[in-house]
């Protein structure tokens, strides 16, 4: 048994000492964190501060629980609309549950990505919300630093691929492109091209992959492959090239975001032709610009919002390790994919 000194207050130390626990188990149990402690710890932890008249020092213990109001949002890039729909979600959930959002942008670089999250733990957030297509097939000092900021009471959820061990939500990108492709091709379409990003994003990848199989279920082998930025200048820069070395027979691009199908859209009417018309055209993601260009675009719905409104949820609710939120996109045919005379 520990008692502290006379005339002195007891200190964390002195309780994780008399519960027989280590000093981040006590301080876990002390400041809410129920998350690694079990009822038995826990028991003992309350039953020693009692008896040694442990008072804790709130100051330190909201900085603890990281407990500073805030949540952290980490997005690719928040000129996206599919980034700052995810963000309102996020804020959305956030403002009922008295927090307040900041958000910090990677610029889709891993690197920087680690910097943030490394930087973030200093600053303490309540929770931190990774929001974007993973990218690094190797994550492990990525997980670290979170592990690290979960130690210490942080909260932590993901919106992308489930590939690191925090409560996750995502769509199937590989599904919807194939349901997407096999909706195209039932419109009339035979002859394709794909506009793509970096191979090393996964979200490019998964739903470039899923189109082509989906064209390949319909009995159409493949489809042209032409590789970009996944932004709207890339779309335009990649529509521009294809037009330049010749359309050979293509009847339909998709490109695997919105933001390059816009940039597609606008260098096919820099070239003088009209889309829609001339070349059908495709997205994915359903941003809020989808229906404002002309003609309305063709794509894949992805429920932003509500995964920015559910990553935030899940960080606030302590999520199982691993456990992933599945949620539903739906094909939206428009004007930009006229259906082809059979």
């Amino acid at each position: 048994m520990t008692e502290a000194p006379t005339g002195s207050s007891p200190t964390l130390r002195d309780v994780a000492t008399e519960a027989g626990v280590s000093a981040a188990t006590a301080s876990r149990a002390l400041n809410g964190s129920t998350r690694n402690v079990s009822a038995e710890k826990l028991a003992l932890v309350l039953q020693a501060a009692a008896k040694l008249g442990y008072a804790p020092n709130l100051s330190a213990q909201a900085t603890a629980r990281g407990s500073t109001k805030t949540v952290a949002l980490i997005v690719h890039d928040i000129a996206d609309p599919y980034f700052a729909a995810i963000a309102a979600g996020a804020i959305e959930g956030a403002e009922a549950a008295g927090l307040t959002v900041t958000m910090a942008v990677t610029d889709r670089s891993p690197e920087r990505e680690l910097e943030i999250v490394s930087t973030l733990r200093g600053h303490r957030p309540h929770a931190i919300i990774l929001a974007g297509s993973r990218i690094a097939d190797d994550e492990d000092a990525l997980a670290g630093e979170l592990r690290a900021y979960e130690a210490a009471g942080g909260r932590v959820a993901v919106v992308s691929q489930p590939s690191l061990p925090y409560g996750t939500v995502t769509v199937d990108n590989r599904r919807a492109a194939e349901e997407l492709a096999a909706a195209l091709v039932a419109h009339g379409y035979r002859r394709f091209a794909v506009l793509h990003g970096p191979p090393a994003l996964r979200t490019s990848r998964d739903r470039a992959e899923g189109f082509v199989a989906g064209l390949a279920a319909a009995g159409i082998a493949g489809a042209e492959q032409v590789g970009t930025g996944f932004t709207e200048d890339g779309g335009h820069a990649a529509m521009t090239r294809l037009l330049d070395r010749g359309l050979d027979g293509v009847e339909l691009v998709f490109a695997v975001n919105d933001v390059m199908a816009i940039g597609a859209l606008r260098a096919l009417r820099d070239a003088g032709l009209v889309p829609g018309r001339d070349l059908a055209v495709a997205g994915f993601d359903d941003i809020s610009a989808a229906t404002d260009v002309d003609p309305a675009l063709t794509t894949v719905g992805v429920p932003m919002r509500a995964m920015g409104r559910r990553a935030l949820d899940l960080a606030l609710a302590d999520a199982a390790e691993g456990e992933v939120v599945w949620l539903p996109t739906t094909v939206v045919l428009r004007e930009s994919t006229p259906r082809r005379p059979g």
